[in-house]
């Protein structure tokens, strides 16, 4: 991964708490399998059918029936599950999950999230986001702050087809950590070696600036 990448992760890891359930979406979110401290006692959970995820697995050592939502091979943990798709989902629509961890295309400054289509590409569908943002009991979504262009994906509207309206509860970029309250947007910390200035000229949303603001905390040498 790239630096930014890495630091994305290793701050997303912050956001799980011990004996939670925790659903991590497809892309750079399944990364945070890898990166879970192991005194942590933490269940992953799959839309696929599958509870107590653990690490990627060893070149060489990949069981082929093992795979997230994503279809990559994983590792099971001690006490892990498997189970049928739909009773995965009566999990997600419970409320049963904790915390979901999500990709994003764009985020609106109301946290909308479109995170599923860009119209024109080949896609299979919209999968479980739809029910991850209306079931989960926090939202947080990781991304790069601009795309490939150098547009801002933190949006005043998004333009992509939405996932989810006002289902974001905290974005994580390379550049920031935001909150989305009842006041609107807030900037609550920046990441390593970005300054307020950066995220202000690669911000499309209006956002608030926290009277508490400071530097996110990266365990430089944590290795997965």
């Amino acid at each position: 991964m790239s630096d930014d990448r890495t630091n994305i992760v290793k701050r997303a890891v912050q956001e799980i708490q011990d004996g939670m359930y925790v659903n991590l979406g497809i892309g750079m979110p399944t990364l945070i399998a890898s990166f879970i401290p192991q005194d942590m006692n933490v269940m992953l959970h799959s839309e696929n059918g599958m509870l107590g995820i653990g690490p990627y697995p060893i070149e060489g050592e990949e069981d082929a029936d093992l795979i997230n939502a994503g279809k990559e091979t994983v590792t099971a943990i001690k006490g892990a599950s498997y189970f049928d798709s739909a009773e995965s989902f009566a999990m997600i629509r419970g409320g049963h999950i904790h915390l979901a961890i999500l990709g994003g295309m764009e985020v609106a400054g109301n946290g909308d999230l479109a995170n599923w289509m860009i119209p024109g590409k080949m896609v299979k569908g919209m999968g479980g986001a739809m029910d991850l943002v209306s079931g989960v009991q926090r939202i947080v979504v990781i991304m790069e702050h601009v795309n490939k262009y150098g547009e801002s994906k933190v949006k005043t509207e998004c333009t992509l087809p939405l996932t989810g309206k006002g289902v974001v509860d905290r974005l994580i970029t390379d550049l920031a950590v935001f909150d989305f309250t009842d006041s609107g947007m807030v900037l609550v910390e920046l990441q390593p070696g970005a300054t307020l200035d950066d995220v202000q000229a690669k911000t499309e949303a209006a956002f608030i600036v926290s009277p508490d603001l400071n530097q996110s905390h990266i365990e430089e040498g944590f290795q997965a």
